[in-house]
């Protein structure tokens, strides 16, 4: 065991954690999110019982968002025509807020296809059992 590090933070997470470097990315995928396919030559970590948020913010505590690009943090856009709320981006906004002081400007928008793309070049993928719809989040790392 160690001080100072989230319950929820399982060793394998760690040590991705550790391992990232500057600029590298890594996504917090909610249930519908194709994890292991798009992860298929990269690192997935199963995080099943746990939801987006939790994960979101034990991350953040441990490592900051880039600075030197203007939205470190990129969510899935809803697709054109779907017309699923989105009330989990408002915990994400109040938890980039609290721990970076751009707030809601560090967010960004992807296309949903785009998303995927960039999911595909990720360093690592968390596979969560969040059931909210457009939950997927991708974290830029910057420097600590």
């Amino acid at each position: 065991m160690l001080k100072g590090i989230p319950k929820i933070i399982s060793p394998q997470l760690l040590k991705v954690l550790c391992e990232m470097g500057h600029g590298d990315k890594i996504v917090i995928a909610d249930g519908n999110f194709p994890a292991e396919a798009m992860g298929r030559d990269h690192i997935v970590i199963r995080m099943d019982g746990h939801g987006v948020p939790q994960i979101l913010e034990a991350i953040l505590e441990l490592f900051p968002l880039d600075t030197y690009v203007e939205k470190p943090v990129q969510l899935m856009q809803v697709v054109p025509g779907d017309t699923v709320e989105t009330p989990i981006w408002e915990s994400y906004q109040k938890l980039i807020s609290h721990y970076d002081q751009r707030g809601e400007k560090a967010i960004g928008h992807v296309e949903r296809f785009a998303f995927y793309e960039e999911a595909k070049n990720a360093y690592a993928i968390i596979a969560t059992g969040e059931e909210a719809l457009y939950a997927n989040v991708m974290l830029q790392k910057g420097v600590v």
